[in-house]
This record gives structure tokens, C-alpha cells and sequence, in this order.
């Protein structure tokens, strides 16, 4: 109920009417190993995809949780006192040190990429990659048919796209893409690498 009520007041950032399922979560995090750790999560609300990093053995210590609303904010500092919490937009995550420099190995986003200007859009990725290792990965999921970044903005950032999951089991079915460097990409295919990130 407080998922639904915080999209009636303000659905262009909540972006959907109910919280992520389980399904979505498993899918989303999937890739993520505690080799990735410290990870960053944006627009966590409820914590669905925070409890499933947890459960791939990220520590909760490991974890910063960048949350816009302050309703939501507040549930989760008390369901994950041992995270870092940060009540702020994420647009703004170019301005923080969110593991006092440490960079993290992966950002998992539950930000409705889709309803944001694509402006904001490339503000927020600028500011995730500049936190992230240089094989790290950016994890986003949508509702949508086609990728939730345009070629454009991933062409001026030097990032590539590919669907990576996604489930039917989630109110409305869900995709789940990986964002990444172009050159880590590259990189790692000419050495023989896997091209999953966070593997040691």
C-alpha cells in the first residue's frame, strides 16, 4: 500500500503501481557475485533487490542504497541498519563518494529510466560509471520492448547494451539489460575472457 501511495504522489519517479517481484530481483542481481562487491543500488524502494543481493552474498555493509524518497528512505535504514543509506536523487551520485573511494562492481538500478529525460538519463550513468570499476556493469531492468537507454546517450558515454534476463513472473513482465564500457567489453573478449563481470 505504501509502494502504490507513494506512485499516486509522484508516478513519473516511482514508475510503477507495485513493488518489484522476487522473480525480477533473482533476475536482475543474477550475475552478481560477492566478487563484486561494494555495489550500488539506485531507487531501491522496498528493498526487494537489496534482499536478493544479500542472498548472492553481497554484504550488507557492501551496500549503498541511493533513495529518493524520504518514506522509503526511512523503511530502509531500519530493514538494513548495516547498509549505506543516502536519501538523495541519484542524478546527483557524480558529487558523492559513496565507499570513500572505493569503486564499486556493480550498480543495480530500479529507476524508471523510460519516464526520465534523456538529459537526466545520461547525468545519472555519467555519475554510476564514474563510481564503477573499469569491468563493472550497470543493471537495469524495464517494461518496455526495446533497451532503456538510447543508442545516442550510450554512444556519447562509450557504453554498450545487451539484455541480459528477464521474467514473466513480475506485474508488468520485465527485461533486464547490462550496461557496460565498450573498451572493458572489448578488452576482455580479445584476452579469452568471461564476459560476466565480477568473476575471479
Amino acid at each position: 500500500m505504501s509502494f502504490f501511495l507513494a506512485w499516486l504522489a509522484d508516478p513519473l519517479r516511482v514508475g510503477a503501481v507495485s513493488p518489484s517481484s522476487p522473480a525480477l530481483a533473482d533476475a536482475i542481481t543474477r550475475e552478481i557475485t560477492p566478487a563484486c562487491a561494494p555495489v550500488i543500488e539506485l531507487g531501491p524502494g522496498t528493498g526487494v533487490f537489496t534482499r536478493s543481493l544479500i542472498r548472492r552474498g553481497i554484504p550488507e555493509e557492501r551496500i549503498a542504497l541511493i533513495e529518493r524518497g524520504r518514506g522509503f528512505a526511512r523503511t530502509l535504514e531500519h530493514a538494513f541498519p548495516r547498509a549505506r543509506v543516502l536519501e538523495m536523487d541519484a542524478a546527483r551520485l557524480a558529487e558523492i563518494d559513496p565507499f570513500d573511494g572505493e569503486r564499486a562492481g556493480a550498480v543495480v538500478s530500479g529507476l524508471p529510466l523510460l519516464l526520465m529525460r534523456p538529459r537526466d538519463v545520461l547525468t545519472l550513468l555519467e555519475g554510476a560509471f564514474e563510481w564503477l570499476r573499469p569491468d563493472a556493469a550497470f543493471y537495469q531492468f524495464t517494461y518496455g520492448l526495446e533497451p532503456p537507454v538510447a543508442a545516442r546517450t550510450l554512444d556519447r558515454l562509450g557504453l554498450e547494451i545487451v539484455r541480459a534476463g528477464g521474467t514473466l513472473a513480475n506485474v508488468p513482465p520485465a527485461s533486464v539489460y547490462r550496461i557496460r564500457r565498450r573498451r572493458a567489453y572489448t578488452a576482455s573478449r580479445r584476452a579469452g575472457e568471461a564476459r560476466l563481470p565480477c568473476r575471479r
